[in-house]
């Protein structure tokens, strides 16, 4: 008993409010999933209808399909943006440390803040890209303002401001490798690529499969920079799920539906983690 005392001491000052602020609340949304409710009148039982109506809601795919169109683009974009940075910080580069500063410090900067500065620089008629743009003969397209280059623009500001944590990440994982593994292949007579391809990627696959993740998991997650610069338009070609959460909230009082797809998003989000658990033995090295 004493023991075991010691132990909830030690987890009471984590655990408390983890029950408090992420638990509790996690089974709230699941009750309030399964009723009818404004946010103003009563709640009014329901049972599984609202996971039903959102299933065989054209908007529901839509956001989930501009979530992965998001993903699909964000996630290549950071990760070679990341190991770059880090493969040219890993070498004996005058100023490192000034580098790795001005990397990461727009991982620390808020998320307005930074997209309001790339709506800025994307404005279509007076923004510093279109200037450049047309400055070497390029017509700049409209960017957020366009429905074709709307979440483009959004991806280019999320890559840029994330790009700095993997750089840390994948970084730290590059100065994990033992040197002797690339004396050994040069003597081997292997190439720059070789060692690359055979000796950096596999070692560093630990840090690669834990960016991959936390990276899939915020890219179902994406709210801010959305809601900041295209509120989820033109013509809903940039809303994603957290967006139609919150209008399903806040804009049209549907507190059980946003409920209901937040489980849904929840539910996609474990899946795909899952799978990446599954299959990390299949490419991941830890010896």
């Amino acid at each position: 008993m004493r023991k075991a005392g010691t132990v909830v001491l030690f987890l009471a000052p984590s655990f408390v409010p983890l029950a408090m602020f992420t638990l509790a609340p996690m089974v709230g949304s699941l009750w309030v999933a399964l009723h009818d409710w404004n946010l103003i009148s009563p709640m009014q039982w329901v049972g599984l209808d609202n996971f039903g109506d959102l299933i065989g809601d054209s908007n529901t795919w839509r956001a989930f399909g501009n979530t992965l169109y998001y993903i699909a683009g964000y996630l290549p974009l950071v990760f070679a943006g990341g190991l770059a940075a880090a493969l040219a910080l890993n070498t004996a580069l005058r100023g490192r440390s000034v580098f790795r500063a001005a990397y990461f410090l727009p991982v620390v900067t808020s998320w307005v803040v930074v997209a309001l500065v790339w709506k800025w620089l994307l404005n279509p008629s007076s923004g510093v890209v279109n200037e450049v743009l047309g400055a070497i003969g390029i017509d700049g397209p409209g960017w957020w303002t366009d429905p074709v280059w709307a979440m483009p623009s959004v991806i280019l500001a999320s890559a840029w401001k994330d790009v700095g944590f993997v750089m840390v990440i994948l970084l730290a994982g590059l100065q994990s490798i033992p040197a002797e593994y690339y004396d050994a292949a040069r003597v081997d007579g292997a190439s720059t690529w070789k060692r690359f391809r055979h000796v950096t990627l596999p070692l560093l696959s630990p840090s690669s499969f834990f960016v991959v993740v936390i990276s899939l998991i915020n890219g179902f997650q994406v709210f801010d920079q959305v809601f900041v610069m295209t509120g989820g338009g033109p013509a809903g070609s940039t809303e994603v799920v957290v967006q139609q959460i919150y209008d399903l909230t806040f804009r049209y009082g549907r507190a059980g539906d946003a409920s209901a797809l937040s489980w849904l998003l929840f539910a996609v989000v474990l899946i795909v983690t899952a799978v990446q658990v599954r299959i990390q033995r299949r490419w991941v090295t830890y010896a």
